[in-house]
């Protein structure tokens, strides 16, 4: 009876064994794979759920409470990496950036409270569902319209061809831009107010540098119909404060989120103003200083909170758990501005992957190894159909409930753009290069007083 299997051959022990550990230790998804896997993923956020109508994208989903205007201009900016990338073609691209830029301009603009969707050129920060006008009593949003803003101008430089619907796109995002009053939002004062009321007026806070704002100011500056004042960019470097964090000397701000939002449209390799000449860096090399504190800052753990380590880290502006008191000196947040720098220590165990990812380009291999490690430590707890989930705390449990670890259900717009923006440009450069043709931006980063590397060599090309 056993000589009819005398064809098999028995594989050696030692052999079986080490067949045995190579699949056990072979990675559950290649990591080229995952990083293509990842970047349509995220794309098809945009894609996937803008507005039939209005062509704004969802601040949040699967949770569905208003539009987000600085996800619109993200969105905008996703459609020229699907472009590139072959998900959609350059046609299908064109018609879904005409379409909104043309809602944009015919939109409802006024000084009134309700049934409008701006005032001025900016935009309300969110836009109602049912017919994309002012949600609640939102304020008409400075930095947000900036993120609008970069897209629109993104799409301005980028179609460029000899056709009626690029030729529209290119007019529309000129007289978009063109309309917003930076001058009026300064309300008379050195810096910019962060918004504006109808029922109140001007914001009394002020954008002061260094944060995410970097954007609005530089874009100010390039406007020839409302420029900002030559001294714009010395009063918003003036509180600038620049401290030793982990080990990294660098221009501090606590989320990561501020050291990589103008970084997602302007390559500030090689170009410098006069701080950064004073310091011997560029803008760049800040953000990588300030990734890899915030990184060794989740690596020492200084709060002893679950899992932190050199693979899971990322403190930036992002969902949470809840408001829950859970000790005296501990709180668990819902969205709050998390964060890590001399200045503040924003944590309460909850890491964004929008912070790895929107760092990508700084530290490539840590930003890199840290979503591989996630997607694949969690895997569909917090990677699903459109990339990770928000954020993740893995040692906050419901009180009465067995279960501990929290994961976020929804997707946040304005955290997918980095994730996106920045895995594009650290691969292709793609948003980079095309906003170093834009004259708007080059003028504002001249008049802040810029200069070197590729900012001394462009030709401006709308």
């Amino acid at each position: 009876m056993f000589k009819k299997f005398s064809k098999f051959k028995l594989i050696p022990p030692a052999l079986f064994l080490a067949v045995l550990i190579s699949a056990c230790l072979k990675p559950a998804f290649p990591r080229n794979e995952f990083l293509s896997d990842l970047k349509h993923r995220t794309f098809n956020y945009f894609w996937d759920l803008k507005d039939p109508v209005s062509g704004q994208i969802p601040d949040r989903y699967p949770t569905r409470k208003f539009y987000s205007i600085a996800a619109t201009g993200f969105g905008l900016t996703s459609y020229l990496i699907g472009i590139e990338n072959n998900y959609i073609s350059r046609a299908e691209g064109r018609e879904e950036v005409l379409h909104c830029l043309q809602w944009l301009w015919n939109s409802p603009q006024g000084p009134e409270a309700h049934g409008i969707a701006g005032y001025k050129g900016f935009y309300y920060h969110f836009l109602n569902y049912k017919d994309a006008t002012r949600y609640k009593k939102v304020e008409l949003s400075t930095v947000d319209t900036g993120w609008l803003m970069a897209g629109i101008l993104a799409c301005q430089s980028y179609f460029n061809e000899n056709d009626p619907s690029e030729e529209n796109i290119r007019i529309l995002a000129d007289s978009l831009f063109l309309r917003v009053d930076w001058e009026w939002a300064m309300n008379n004062d050195a810096n910019m107010s962060m918004g504006w009321h109808p029922e109140s007026g001007f914001i009394q806070n002020r954008w002061k540098g260094y944060n995410e704002a970097m954007m609005i100011v530089i874009m100010g500056l390039g406007s020839p119909a409302y420029p900002l004042a030559d001294s714009a960019w010395k009063s918003w470097c003036k509180t600038y404060q620049w401290e030793d964090f982990k080990g990294y000397e660098h221009l501090n701000f606590s989320p990561l989120f501020g050291h990589q939002y103008t970084q997602m449209f302007i390559d500030f390799r090689g170009i410098q103003d006069s701080f950064m000449r004073e310091k011997g860096i560029d803008y760049f090399e800040n953000s990588r200083r300030a990734t890899l504190s915030n990184r060794q800052y989740c690596i020492d753990n200084p709060r002893g909170f679950d899992d932190y380590g050199e693979n899971v880290w990322g403190l930036s502006a992002c969902d949470g758990p809840s408001n829950i008191f859970v000790s005296d000196t501990q709180k668990y947040k819902s969205y709050w501005a998390r964060g890590a720098s001399a200045l503040e220590i924003a944590d309460d165990g909850t890491i964004t992957p929008t912070a790895a990812g929107g760092s990508i380009p700084f530290a490539p291999e840590e930003c890199l190894s840290a979503l591989y490690y996630m997607r694949n430590q969690y895997k569909d707890k917090l990677y699903q159909e459109y990339g990770f989930k928000d954020a993740f705390n893995l040692g906050f449990s419901n009180p009465g409930s067995e279960t501990k670890g929290w994961f976020d259900k929804d997707y946040l717009g304005i955290d997918q753009g980095p994730i996106l923006i920045q895995l594009e440009n650290y691969q292709s450069g793609l948003i980079w290069n095309i906003m170093k043709k834009n004259k708007y931006i080059i003028e504002g980063l001249k008049r802040a007083g810029f200069s070197g590397g590729w900012l001394d060599q462009t030709q401006t090309i709308l």
